[in-house]
């Protein structure tokens, strides 16, 4: 704490963003993420005079959203975002909308005109008053609170009620709207200020399960000869992933993840089965037409996580441990899931099951790019075995959507001890650049973005934020100049007649490296090159640049596209390496 600081907190008064910064430390946050602007600028200087949670400015508000997502889920702790008002505020509603929809816990600060102007015609009003929009309405729904700060002395009571509704089940967004003025506002310090607990959740412990119901699920499993658990990112939200591993050794069950959690479970084990729905493996569904029962743990199995599945899961029956309900039929056991996993571990008998033989996540054939393009591009598949050869175990991964985001959940092994993130709430393009080096600088630890060019060109800027903090991220853009999945679904579904998604050729590693002399950016011409790069880049401590060219018309391991690969094989034939060549 500051000397200006400490002096204000003698006098008894603190202005109100040097007690929102004070808490936010006492939070145990460590980075706030957000872009300045004349409404938030006080906090910023909070946050600079407290000195022990650094303020990162990004380039774009969504991005500074996502960076606070990445850092929330690597660390597990509260992720913190920063925005002006007006237009700073807006860009900040799909990040948010994907920290909802993915039950993040992140806590949006976000500032307004001065009370004194609202419904004058003050810039940027967003009060509701006098014909302007209201920003309660616009944040209401993509948060699980939100609050105007319109008396400075209510702070005290909002951002505890704030953080615990970020913190609790369901995890999510909540956003504090604060005017300037009440910002700049002195406040009284309570005696004992009831500060957001510090460590990864806020939350109350949660009530013991209802024995009963542990009971009944505990029996549905002890009876089942052959289980196959499907575990979700609520696994890794909830650090459950001893659990998870105890039980499946218990039950001898064969393990899949849903596409967003690869991560929750040893990828090498040879009870992994893979990952299931639409990017996933089909031993998935030979395992689940198999099995007696299927447990999911940490999820609520949404349609990208069970698409191709539910013939498969109607005729099975189904147990869900989780806070949620879950979106197919079967048994629930709700509450904290670390509990649950226990609760209905230790009622199990004590020696575990033999894991029944099965085929394992053995990856779909890789059909290959068109035999003129043979030369110029790399396979996803062979850019995939090359970031895989050279990514280490404790990276975190962040991998975008798209179709490099297909081939990397469908081929990429998760890194033992790091996180494996796919943002499949919104599905947002351009969501790894900033959360990957919200991850970076939370954790100091090699992150890698796997993103394609379409969403680079979105939010690919952020590589200017990493180089100014120095993150230690590596950036890998497969490039086949398209928004190559929407340009593959006009050639299988429209007829091919648009060309609209595909792109005039760009050299991205050239522009980047004119762009940032400081930084290493690689052209990758193979496989080789790009290994050697990826290799090159975790010796280093800052960020990495690494851009790779594809084609766009390569069929990516995506269930929708499965029938018209099939059709491929037969029509066109395939060439010495099984590669098969559409067009």
């Amino acid at each position: 704490m500051t000397t200006a600081t400490s002096e204000l907190r003698e006098a008894g008064t603190v202005r109100a963003v040097d007690y929102l910064a004070g808490e936010l430390a006492r939070a145990g946050v460590t980075h706030m993420f957000g872009v300045g602007g004349a409404n938030i600028e006080d906090l910023y200087d909070a946050v600079h005079r407290g000195g022990t949670v650094r303020g990162v400015v990004a380039k774009h508000e969504f991005s500074a959203v996502t960076m606070a997502d990445g850092y929330a889920r690597v660390t597990r702790r509260l992720g913190v975002v920063a925005a002006t008002s007006g237009g700073g505020a807006m860009n900040l509603v799909p990040g948010l909308a994907e920290a909802y929809a993915s039950r993040v816990p992140v806590l949006a600060l976000v500032g307004q005109p001065p009370t004194g102007q609202e419904g004058h015609g003050a810039f940027q009003d967003s009060s509701g008053k006098a014909g302007s929009f209201d920003a309660r309405e616009v944040f209401a729904p993509v948060s699980r609170f939100c609050a105007r700060v319109d008396d400075a002395s209510s702070l005290t009571e909002l951002l505890p009620l704030a953080v615990a509704a970020a913190q609790a089940d369901p995890r999510g967004p909540a956003v504090l709207l604060l005017p300037k003025d009440v910002q700049q506002a002195r406040i009284q310090v309570p005696a004992r200020a009831v500060a957001p607990t510090s460590g990864p959740r806020a939350t109350a412990s949660a009530a013991r399960h209802d024995i009963a119901a542990v009971g009944t699920v505990s029996d549905a499993l002890h009876r089942a000869g052959r289980v196959l658990v499907i575990a979700g990112e609520g696994v890794a939200a909830d650090d459950a992933r001893g659990e998870l591993a105890e039980l499946a050794q218990c039950l001898g069950a064969w393990v899949a993840v849903t596409p967003d959690a690869k991560d929750v479970f040893d990828n090498r084990d040879p009870r992994f089965a893979g990952v299931a729905g639409v990017m996933g493996h089909a031993n998935v569904e030979d395992c689940l037409r198999r099995a007696d029962l299927c447990l999911l743990v940490g999820t609520r199995l949404p349609l990208l996580a069970r698409d191709g599945l539910d013939q498969a899961l109607a005729a099975t029956d189904v147990v869900c441990l989780g806070p949620e309900a879950p979106f197919v039929s079967g048994i629930a056991l709700g509450g904290d899931l670390r509990d649950a996993l226990r609760a209905v571990t230790v009622r199990l008998p004590p020696h575990p099951r033999p894991c029944p033989p099965h085929a394992g996540p053995l990856p779909a054939p890789m059909p290959g790019p068109l035999l003129r393009d043979r030369e110029r591009t790399v396979p996803h598949d062979q850019a995939i075995a090359a970031v895989e050869a050279a990514l280490p175990q404790d990276a975190h991964v962040f991998v975008d959507a798209g179709n490099t985001g297909a081939s990397a959940i469908h081929l990429l092994p998760a890194p033992r001890h790091g996180r494996f993130v796919v943002a499949l709430g919104m599905g947002g393009m351009g969501y790894t650049f900033g959360a990957g080096i919200g991850a970076a600088l939370a954790t100091g630890r090699r992150t890698y973005v796997l993103a394609g060019d379409g969403a680079f060109f979105m939010h690919g800027m952020e590589v200017h934020t990493a180089v100014e903090y120095d993150a230690p991220v590596t950036f890998v853009i497969f490039n086949n100049n398209a928004h190559a999945m929407c340009a593959l679904r006009e050639e299988f579904l429209q007829g091919g007649v648009r060309s609209d998604d595909l792109f005039a050729p760009t050299d991205i590693a050239a522009g980047v490296a004119a762009a940032f002399p400081s930084l290493e950016a690689t052209g990758a011409g193979d496989a080789a090159q790009l290994r050697t790069a990826l290799m090159h880049s975790n010796a280093g401590g800052g960020p990495a640049f690494v851009a790779v060219s594809c084609d766009p018309r390569e069929i990516p391991p995506f269930l929708p596209f499965q029938s018209f690969t099939e059709a491929a094989k037969s029509k066109e034939g395939s060439d010495e390496r099984g590669v098969v060549h559409v067009g």
